[in-house]
């Protein structure tokens, strides 16, 4: 069917607005028109950035991933006029692998990666993701999940907790903060998020809380990276997602803080560079670069999108093309 005969998304989806989404489309656009092609949205949330790929593409079949069973249902209902050129699967972005292989895909055109926490659940209270909303200290994206933040809270040692704090959310007080937490739970379990924002704005110094947005953001930030084990799967999931990737085919990542971007930024610059042996007099057709990158690095939203989507202020883009096959 024409994208322009397909009806327009529902009210109660109209509300969300995807990133980057007509550089996300133009990246991309390349790899996927005009053909048969498969793309991969790792991070399906509500289905924004995948609607517009599937209406942009006729022939483009979308496999969507996500943790989060909610999301999924979610995207679900707005993308059901595609239904027959989509599969929507439950998994984490780490698991692209064997989800690939049980649809029988040995090779994607496409990837999309929207990291970090989704506009639903800053947005659903009881998620307990957003220190603005009181709710219970959950932050799962997938509510299956073993682990809540307030397991991390009221168990983790205090040095662990620092830690925590401080490479997760890049926290200058993280010990102040996890003492001040450990001072609290000795007299009863902390389980509300606005008893711990309150908490670590306490622990933050007066002057430092006078700029850079609410004191416990970086709290809040780091305890969600723990408890959904986001780096790791990262860490994981770029050099599968390149090694999925068809000649021609092309990546974009959109990531919200520096400790992702420097995953994503390694992972690409890992495949982009000729590895010729020095001193060889020609460079080795075999050990040339394998990624070609796209635009500029760490690419940003721009003020105009900001002004309308403030969620888009700390997002950068990174793409790259693949040129050849790995060795």
């Amino acid at each position: 069917m024409d994208a322009r005969d397909e009806p327009p998304p529902s009210a109660a989806t109209a509300v969300h607005v995807p990133v980057l989404l007509d550089r996300v489309l133009a990246v991309l656009a390349p790899a996927l028109a005009d053909r048969p092609a498969v793309v991969v949205d790792a991070t399906l949330g509500l289905g924004g950035h995948a609607e517009a790929l599937l209406a942009a593409h006729p022939q483009l079949t979308l496999v969507g991933l996500d943790r989060d069973p909610i999301a999924l249902e979610r995207s679900g209902e707005r993308l059901a006029r595609f239904a027959p050129r989509t599969h929507l699967v439950h998994a984490v972005y780490d698991e692209m692998p064997e989800v690939l292989d049980r649809l029988g895909l040995p090779g994607v055109d496409g990837i999309l990666f929207d990291l970090g926490v989704s506009s639903m659940q800053l947005d659903l209270a009881e998620r307990g993701f957003a220190y603005a909303k009181d709710a219970p200290l959950d932050m799962r994206m997938d509510p299956g999940g073993e682990v809540t933040a307030a397991d991390v809270v009221n168990t983790y040692p205090v040095p662990r907790l620092a830690r925590v704090l401080r490479e997760y959310g890049e926290e200058r007080f993280a010990l102040r903060v996890a003492q001040a937490i450990d001072r609290a739970r000795r007299l009863a379990p902390l389980n509300s998020t606005a008893e711990l924002a309150e908490l670590v704005r306490n622990a933050i110094p007066a002057a430092t809380r006078r700029h850079g947005g609410h004191p416990a953001k970086r709290t809040f930030q780091a305890l969600r990276i723990e408890v959904n084990g986001e780096l790791d799967s990262l860490r994981t999931a770029m050099p599968d997602a390149l090694a999925a990737l068809r000649v021609g085919g092309r990546i974009v990542v959109l990531s919200y803080h520096s400790l992702e971007d420097r995953i994503v930024k390694q992972s690409l610059a890992a495949l982009a560079k000729d590895t010729t042996p020095p001193g060889l007099p020609v460079a080795l057709a075999e050990r040339g670069p394998q990624l070609r990158l796209i635009g500029r690095s760490g690419e940003p939203a721009s003020d105009a999108e900001i002004e309308a989507n403030p969620r888009a202020a700390s997002a950068r883009l990174r793409a790259a093309e693949r040129i050849r096959e790995s060795a």
